[in-house]
């Protein structure tokens, strides 16, 4: 049986460590990685997209990124209990045209004992700024530990 951990019932140290452990692999921009994560038949709710099954969660994250440049993501704890753990975030990225936004969101998640998405509704707004607005300047990949979280950078 393939699992990935933590399992739930989460506490609040393990609903943290997967935050970041879905912080990490998001901000890989793999989406091959990213959809291992998630059940055979998870369920999503992103924007106006209704992903079914991790293959089409796959495909949906590969129009995402072809989209979104530079992406750099931060997830933060909201609350947790169970199984189920809600998340704020933000991100930052730019199109192809050079703009740059500051996305907004929160995620509502629910996993199998098996530790894999099964259920994952996202409620995203984009902000335009300028670069000069940005906050997120690591280098593409996973934010380095000292990096400020969402708390901490004010938003």
């Amino acid at each position: 049986m393939e699992t990935r951990p933590p399992l739930p019932p989460f506490t609040r140290e393990t609903a943290i460590e997967k935050i970041r452990l879905a912080e990490d692999g998001w901000n890989s921009r793999d989406p091959a990685r990213v959809a291992l994560a998630y059940s055979l038949d998870t369920r999503w709710r992103n924007r106006v997209d209704f992903p079914r099954g991790r293959p089409a969660a796959q495909a949906m994250l590969e129009r995402k990124w072809k989209r979104e440049l530079d992406y750099r993501l931060i997830k933060e704890l909201w609350v947790f209990d169970g199984n189920r753990i809600a998340v704020r975030f933000a991100y930052e990225w730019r199109d192809d045209a050079g703009q740059w936004y500051r996305s907004y969101g929160n995620e509502n998640w629910e996993f199998g004992a098996d530790g894999l998405m099964i259920d994952r509704h996202a409620s995203i707004n984009d902000m335009p700024i300028q670069e000069s607005e940005r906050k997120f300047f690591w280098p593409l990949g996973r934010r380095p530990d000292d990096h400020p979280g969402l708390s901490e950078l004010g938003l």
